[in-house]
């Protein structure tokens, strides 16, 4: 198993994972990775602790069905993810409106670039997740797009 990354990866993720296939290698990467989050779930770390898989496939689905909020952890790199890509989608806008605008004194045109590829330091699980929240749009192909109405879309 690769080395697990709080500041760019989901502890939901990785702990799903555990519950889907629960060997005790999987289990020792849960327990090592939940170190730095430990202090704030305890809960989650007596789970992990236990390899009580029934407990932790329970709040997973509390998780997946929003009648529990993720872990800090997990919402820390929602944030941070959800702050890249709008950078990221409002840099790509402002370079395709600089180049299709024509010279410095015209009025310039608004760029028609609605979604993007998002950065790809954070894993295709955290988009997945963001998209399933509502707070992305997949637009198929690896390609997301923030929601109609969000005014960052506009």
């Amino acid at each position: 198993m690769s080395a697990f990354d709080p500041q760019m990866q989901l502890i939901s993720t990785l702990l799903a994972g555990v519950v889907a296939e629960p060997t005790a290698d999987a289990w020792e990467h849960a327990r090592s990775a939940l170190g730095p989050t430990r202090a704030q779930e305890p809960e989650l770390a007596k789970m992990v602790d236990a390899r009580d898989d029934t407990a932790l496939r329970a709040t997973i689905e509390a998780w997946l069905s929003g009648k529990k909020p993720l872990p800090q952890q997990d919402r820390d790199v929602l944030r941070r993810a959800m702050k890249a890509f709008r950078k990221s989608l409002k840099v790509t806008r402002l370079d395709a409106e600089s180049s299709i605008g024509g010279g410095p004194m015209s009025g310039g045109r608004h760029s028609g670039i609605r979604g993007m590829k998002p950065p790809d330091r954070y894993p295709r699980a955290v988009w997945d997740e963001l998209a399933r929240q509502g707070r992305l749009v997949s637009a198929g192909h690896g390609i997301f797009e923030l929601p109609p109405g969000d005014s960052a879309s506009e």
